[in-house]
């Protein structure tokens, strides 16, 4: 792996490198490292540095996945911690529940949106300014929404919440990018996943908590409070990882035509698509599940959180014994297949339970298949962004930008499918999960396992 810093962009950590020997390596794990890189990236002799003590090593290791951990969970928890708010925030505004969830379609709209421009600059300017500029306008504009008088202002300031706070999910896979290669990012985004993934288990109940001290407002206050610390430890501890002879330089079209690129090839377009259609698999789960699984199937609330929280840990599971085990040891492009050839299948046994194939279904029968689906993730989502993030490396943040607004965009579009026949039926969540699943299969197998003999990304 390798990292650099820029000596000018402020306080800063010095940059640590280390690089795993060839000689050392086995056949799979050398050829998951090996993946093409911009021609015009500088060679990893001429930019690393010399290896530091394994504890400063391990102390800049730390720092960064817990930084990089925090920007990429702060979006969720401002999204996930609201929901218990809602009915609140309809009687305190006087607004109809549909108009009140239009604050959460405008967030995750800025959220998905915004990475396509924070994404472009921050392979342009670096990754440290862009990323503090968006942090500050996420406190201001979430301080904004704690004082918000009517469903409008909420609405739009709501929109720019999402959009600054794209800066730190699209940034934070840059800078990953930045400082790892090969299987030492594989590793890395395992390890990223069991912090992110934590997020949205914790957000609802942390969310149901505050609000027995306090009202709707709190909830924005503590996102803007957690959010002023992730801003100062970014402006104190936080080094530049993309130095200037690596940004894109030129006019503002030319950094922003590396997207372009990048959608040309088309093995990186493979993986985005893969990945994107199974987040929206993992979507469609989160959005359908409390109705099939509490309404359908007569679960408890409680029962439902316990299932939801097991899938949860099964997909942050999976996703530790990825990084900690198969990674360096089996190729990630194999782990990959693997891990769709499960999700797909589990996908069409959804599909065949919940259509009465073997008789009535129960509770057991349909959580064991959404726990499969969801544990399965744990081995397709990160290797799927890391294998697309190796493709190039002078573009990380338009790569990350196009992953993030890919998997958001389809996420939310396809999930409302699965309550097409009303909420009576659990056939068209399976459905619409086993259509991604197999779409994802398709663009893994025609754009990225035929394309694995190109030599170089854009």
């Amino acid at each position: 792996m390798e990292s650099a810093a820029v000596p000018d962009a402020g306080p800063s950590i010095p940059a640590q490198t280390t690089a795993t020997p060839t000689t050392s390596a086995s056949p799979s794990s050398a050829s998951s490292a090996s993946s093409p890189s911009s021609p015009s990236s500088p060679s990893s002799a001429s930019t690393s540095l010399t290896p530091p003590a394994p504890a400063a090593q391990r102390h800049v290791s730390l720092l960064v996945t817990l930084v990089l951990g925090g920007l990429t969970a702060l979006p969720p928890l401002s999204m996930d911690m609201y929901l218990p708010a809602l009915p609140q925030v309809t009687d305190a505004l006087h607004a109809p529940a549909a108009t009140v969830q239009l604050t959460l379609t405008a967030c995750l709209a800025g959220m998905a949106l915004g990475q396509l421009v924070v994404g472009p600059l921050s392979d342009r300017w670096g990754r440290r300014r862009p990323l503090l500029a968006g942090m500050v306008v996420y406190v201001l504009a979430t301080v904004v929404c704690a004082f918000a008088p009517s469903v409008e202002l909420l609405t739009g300031f709501r929109l720019l919440q999402g959009l600054a706070g794209s800066a730190g999910i699209v940034i934070s896979r840059a800078v990953a990018r930045d400082l790892y290669d090969g299987v030492e990012m594989a590793r890395f985004y395992s390890t990223l996943l069991l912090i992110s993934g934590v997020a949205p288990i914790i957000a609802p109940t942390i969310g149901g908590q505050i609000l027995r001290f306090t009202d709707w407002h709190g909830i924005f206050w503590v996102c803007a409070t957690v959010g002023t610390l992730l801003t100062v430890v970014v402006w104190r501890r936080l080094h530049e990882t993309l130095p200037p002879e690596r940004r894109h330089t030129g006019e503002l079209r030319d950094t922003f035509g590396s997207m372009r690129r990048l959608i040309a090839d088309r093995v990186f377009t493979g993986y985005v698509l893969t990945g994107s259609f199974c987040f929206a698999a993992l979507f469609t789960y989160v959005s359908a599940s409390p109705f099939v699984v509490q309404d359908i199937y007569g679960a408890s609330p409680q029962t439902f959180s316990l299932l939801f929280g097991l899938n949860s840990v099964g997909i942050v599971g999976v996703g530790q014994l990825n990084g900690k085990v198969l990674v360096g040891r089996v190729d990630m492009d194999k782990v990959l297949a693997v891990g769709l050839v499960l999700v797909t299948s589990a996908s069409a046994a959804l599909v065949l339970l919940t259509t009465g194939v073997f008789g009535p279904p129960g509770l057991p029968a349909i959580a064991a298949g959404l726990f499969v689906l969801m544990a399965s993730l744990g081995l397709v989502l990160p290797t799927s962004n890391t294998r697309a993030l190796l493709r190039t490396k002078r573009a990380a943040g338009s790569a990350s930008a196009l992953l993030g607004t890919s998997s958001f965009l389809f996420g939310a579009a396809l999930s409302p499918l699965a309550g097409i026949a009303g909420d009576g039926t659990a056939v068209p969540m399976a459905v619409v999960q086993l259509s991604c699943t197999l779409i994802a299969c398709a663009a893994f197998a025609g754009l990225c396992v035929r394309g694995r003999r190109t030599v170089e990304g854009p």
